[in-house]
């Protein structure tokens, strides 16, 4: 599996599925800043994100979400609106590079999945799904695999010495 043709192979699906998530993302953050006149809509969604972040059990999030709320004064669905394009960006960048095999991105991509593991954790607990677990089970498979690649082609890379050598023959 981490062989470097398999490899460029499975990390080139991890870069369309985080590129995928990311236009999702994109769709969603849009939606939110620009349905303003739709309340009907407005209301089930925000029903539904309500549910799926679990903000009922995190009186923290709820907190730092009316602060937040206060601040940007356009309701907490435009926040949520820019919240969801902000980290849209995040995974459509890390997703193209990846894509395009650069090793700063699988960094970020290893660092940013990483990071939200925690709140998967939290909200499988929470509210258990199929869904949430195959999410959780593929995040924390992106992270393994991303680290053993990073931590492999450290290892296969010549000392700066021998790289010297190699490219005066």
């Amino acid at each position: 599996m981490l062989q470097p043709d398999r490899r460029v192979r499975y990390l080139k699906i991890i870069a369309i599925f985080k590129i995928l998530k990311g236009v999702l993302l994109l769709s969603v953050g849009i939606s939110l800043l620009f349905l303003n006149s739709r309340t009907r809509w407005l209301d089930a969604i925000g029903d539904w994100a309500g549910d799926e972040l679990a903000l009922v059990h995190s009186r923290p999030a709820l907190y730092l979400l009316n602060r937040l709320q206060d601040v940007v004064a356009g309701g907490q669905l435009r926040v949520s609106g820019l919240i969801s394009l902000f980290y849209a960006a995040v995974l459509l960048t890390e997703g193209t590079g990846v894509y395009l095999q650069q090793r700063w991105a699988e960094f970020l991509m290893v660092f940013a999945t990483a990071a939200l593991i925690p709140f998967e954790i939290r909200h499988l607990w929470h509210k258990p799904s199929a869904i949430a677990a195959l999410i959780l089970a593929a995040n924390c498979f992106i992270v393994w695999f991303l680290y053993r690649v990073l931590r492999r082609e450290k290892i296969e890379q010549p000392p700066p010495a021998e790289r010297e050598v190699a490219a005066i023959r």
